[in-house]
């Protein structure tokens, strides 16, 4: 009975939950409630915990209210169910995208849209690059550990390009960020 009860709770949070997951939270506090799973006190907290863990506030309550009602099956099945909705909305839309890929019209677009983007990042990289090695107010000695760092990332992501002639892994570049930044600071 508590296994149906929290598909078809979730499930009606998946299907009606518009705005993405702030705009979800009183349709979830209102099922909860409704189904008495949770005190409001309890679901205050883990609305607020579930903000600030990794992943959707839907999927992260759904799978704390299905374990905490019926263990692990509870919160599979929980979590199954918000996320359904959604699934089935994005294969539709993927099926409907696949036709309109095939019209030149659109192709072109995205083809158009493909330099601004990459403008766009570009730019916000450059920023970045520039307002954390010469741009900083604090001490030159700041400004020169900046650069040292942003030196080294570079020229990693260059040597391996062109050493290698393969993309150096992000994985990789950002571990060796961390490894300098701990080193240098």
């Amino acid at each position: 009975m508590i296994l149906w009860e929290l598909v078809e709770g979730f499930f009606k949070v998946g299907c009606f939950a518009f705005g993405g997951a702030y705009a979800a939270i009183p349709l979830i506090r209102d099922v909860v409630l409704q189904y008495g799973w949770l005190r409001e006190d309890v679901l205050t907290n883990m609305i607020a915990i579930s903000e600030s863990t990794p992943g959707p506030i839907m999927v992260n309550l759904a799978t704390y209210v299905g374990s905490s009602q019926a263990g692990f099956t509870g919160a599979v099945l929980a979590t199954l169910a918000v996320v359904l909705p959604s699934f089935v909305v994005i294969l539709a839309i993927t099926a409907a995208l696949r036709n309109l890929l095939k019209s030149p019209y659109v192709r072109a677009l995205l083809q158009g849209m493909k330099p601004a983007i990459l403008g766009i990042i570009l730019a916000t990289g450059c920023f970045l690059l520039l307002q954390q090695t010469l741009l900083l107010p604090q001490v030159a000695a700041l400004r020169i550990r900046h650069c040292l760092i942003a030196g080294i990332l570079l020229g990693m992501t260059f040597a391996n390009k062109y050493v290698h002639h393969k993309k150096l892994s992000p994985i990789l570049l950002l571990t060796a960020a961390a490894i300098l930044g701990v080193l240098v600071f």
